[in-house]
């Protein structure tokens, strides 16, 4: 049984998986977001194998232990809501794990780019960014996510990789399961919602580097 949360917007439903940073989906609805979950567990392997950590193998059953309501946020493309588990404490071991996950999802994104045409694919109507400019969106993103979990010092939001860095060092100190810094994210939802970002972007890149079918 693998835990998951789901989110519910109006348009979009997200489901993650609890202790699996960055394996999240959605889709229009419930039962879709848990089917792309399961369709994803593959592509979310070659991240556990970067992280020298072992994972779920098979995701036949998931157990939902929250459904969240959500927000503008959600229904826009991204999961906004903190769960109550994500208030949970969490250990100095356990931290490192998740941090290790979260840093694992960098490299993945940076070889998946490597290897992606600088023009990607268009969708329905030719919208959507080309690599360069996702990977630097990507980048751009974590500046701000930086700043809620407390990041603020010039030097370590001075480069893509010091601002990694600084991010999953933060993720590694063992919390309370309060907030990082005041109006900001607690460590477990910031490790979810970073590491959903790099590799909701890493998947994009993968299959719009091959022509539609």
């Amino acid at each position: 049984m693998i835990e998951v949360v789901v989110e519910v917007g109006t348009k979009r439903v997200f489901a993650s998986a609890v202790e699996w940073p960055g394996w999240c989906r959605a889709a229009r609805t419930e039962e879709g977001a848990l089917e792309a979950l399961d369709a994803y567990l593959p592509r979310y392997a070659a991240v556990l194998s970067r992280a020298g950590l072992p994972g779920p193998t098979a995701a036949s059953s998931f157990d939902v232990l929250e459904r969240l309501a959500g927000t503008a946020t959600t229904d826009f493309g991204a999961p906004g809501v903190e769960a109550c588990a994500e208030r949970e404490p969490i250990t100095a071991s356990a931290a490192r794990r998740r941090a290790g996950l979260v840093a694992a999802c960098w490299p993945y994104l940076g070889a998946v780019a490597a290897g992606a045409p600088a023009t990607l694919r268009k969708g329905p109507r030719g919208g959507g960014r080309d690599r360069d400019a996702i990977v630097v969106h990507v980048e751009d993103a974590e500046q701000a996510y930086a700043r809620r979990i407390g990041i603020r010092h010039r030097e370590m939001l001075a480069t893509p990789d010091a601002t990694r860095a600084a991010i999953a060092a933060r993720l590694g100190e063992a919390s309370d399961g309060s907030a990082l810094v005041e109006r900001g994210w607690t460590a477990r939802y910031a490790a979810r919602r970073i590491a959903w970002h790099v590799l909701d972007h890493a998947f994009e890149i993968e299959d719009r580097s091959t022509p539609a079918t």
